[in-house]
């Protein structure tokens, strides 16, 4: 079921610099990968992010990172964890123009839905 959204924007959050985007992370997992978009059950949704890597000194961050990064077609540096650095459920934001990267975000999560 597609996660309900007032903005209909799932997990993505336009701001004046960028876009934040919720992201819920599973460390030490057989294999990286981006397992689409969910539904967190309470109204909102996040991207489902596997990573090999442990959550110790920022390592699953910056695996979580580059993943986003190769998938969206961005640069790494234009991306940073802002809040939940160390939790599962993480924003990260990705500075630039927040019209083009709505859109371009939006596209790339409308290829994910089943």
């Amino acid at each position: 079921m597609p996660a309900t959204d007032p903005d209909g924007d799932g997990p993505f959050r336009a701001q004046a610099d960028g876009v934040r985007v919720s992201v819920r992370v599973q460390p030490r997992a057989s294999r990286a990968q981006i397992a689409g978009v969910e539904d967190r059950g309470d109204g909102t949704a996040a991207v489902k992010v596997r990573v090999t890597e442990a959550p110790e000194g920022g390592k699953a961050n910056a695996a979580v990172i580059k993943l986003l990064a190769k998938a969206w077609g961005l640069p790494k540096s234009a991306m940073s964890v802002v809040a939940g650095s160390k939790e599962r459920n993480k924003t990260v934001f990705v500075a630039g123009d927040p019209a083009d990267l709505m859109q371009r975000l939006r596209a790339w999560a409308a290829d994910r839905k089943d």
